[in-house]
């Protein structure tokens, strides 16, 4: 069995195009969205854009070091959403919404 990433019809140019468009929906995404859930998803497609770079560049390398880091990306991925996720759940029963403009009031 070949391996995909090795296959002629799946370049590095191919994987480095399919990230650079994920990680810019996810910035438009951030910039221009005013829910803060859809913020938190954007997020988290930016960070598996860039696992897909590290990891797309490791295999073409032959070298593990990106696949490695890759882990530790996704592990503190995870966490990050656990914490977001119940901070929006906080947030959401004390107030009642989790609109950006609405959470902009809190900090006066």
């Amino acid at each position: 069995m070949t391996n995909l990433l090795q296959t002629p019809e799946a370049t590095q140019n191919w994987y480095l195009l399919l990230s650079t468009v994920l990680f810019s929906i996810g910035v438009i995404g951030v910039l221009f969205r005013r829910n803060a859930l859809i913020i938190l998803m954007c997020v988290e497609l930016m960070l598996n854009a860039v696992n897909l770079l590290l990891v797309s560049i490791s295999a073409y390398s032959g070298n593990v070091d990106g696949q490695v880091f890759v882990f530790f990306i996704m592990v503190v991925a995870a966490a990050e959403v656990a914490v977001g996720l119940a901070l929006m759940v906080s947030i959401y029963r004390s107030i009642g919404s989790i609109d950006i403009n609405v959470l902009n009031k809190l900090k006066w």
